[in-house]
């Protein structure tokens, strides 16, 4: 009863209310989560909540994504993109931006990224053309990538996006590896251990070797 008495409730203020429903709108949060943390930023100093505000005003304002490589960045090219200490002749395919952080922080690849923004996924309505695949085949084009390295995670869907890339680049003749199958199959990059990703990275195996598994 308490539980359906929460969302049948009015609040006593539609301020509060209409904070409440937009936290809410974010994923794995309900009202009642939603209800607490709005509760907790009125009790906090009000120039933290004011700081909170204009942080993600600024984030949703000035954020962009790399026009090389579509991570997150303050600029047009981002500083993993820009860094001339990186190898630009190897670039490594990831499904979206929290990879690249998760193999940022491994400190054992060196290369860039391509971001691909998802996985071809049918169910979902998800198509090749939804995706960041022809800019990528357009940099393989331009004959300065020496290896393309499949690293997304090890999922039926995942594989379909790492098989239609290769048939896609095959005519350009360069070498094409993955990541090494310390990765169980359907475990999400992001959550693997630093220790287990980097050795997957550092032990990749070449594409063609995966397809005959």
């Amino acid at each position: 009863m308490i539980f359906l008495y929460f969302y049948f409730m009015e609040f006593s203020s539609k301020l509060l209310s209409d904070v409440v429903d937009e936290i809410s709108r974010l994923p794995g949060i309900g009202k009642r989560s939603a209800l607490r943390l709005a509760l907790y930023l009125l009790k906090q100093p009000k120039e933290n909540t004011l700081s909170l505000s204009k942080s993600l005003e600024r984030f949703r304002t000035e954020i962009n994504y790399c026009q090389k490589c579509h991570n997150l960045s303050e600029s047009a090219i981002c500083e993993i993109c820009s860094n001339e200490k990186r190898n630009n002749k190897l670039i490594c395919v990831v499904e979206d931006i929290r990879d690249v952080m998760a193999i940022e922080t491994t400190n054992q690849y060196n290369g860039l990224y391509h971001v691909l923004g998802g996985i071809i996924s049918p169910i979902e309505g998800i198509g090749p053309n939804d995706l960041n695949i022809d800019s990528l085949v357009e940099k393989v084009k331009s004959n300065k990538v020496e290896e393309l390295i499949f690293a997304l995670s090890s999922t039926i869907e995942a594989d379909t996006t790492n098989f239609y890339i290769y048939k896609s680049i095959l005519p350009y003749n360069i070498k094409i590896s993955s990541i090494a199958r310390g990765i169980s199959v359907g475990d999400e990059l992001e959550y693997a251990d630093e220790v287990t990703l980097g050795r997957s990275i550092l032990s990749r195996v070449p594409y063609e070797s995966s397809i005959s598994e």
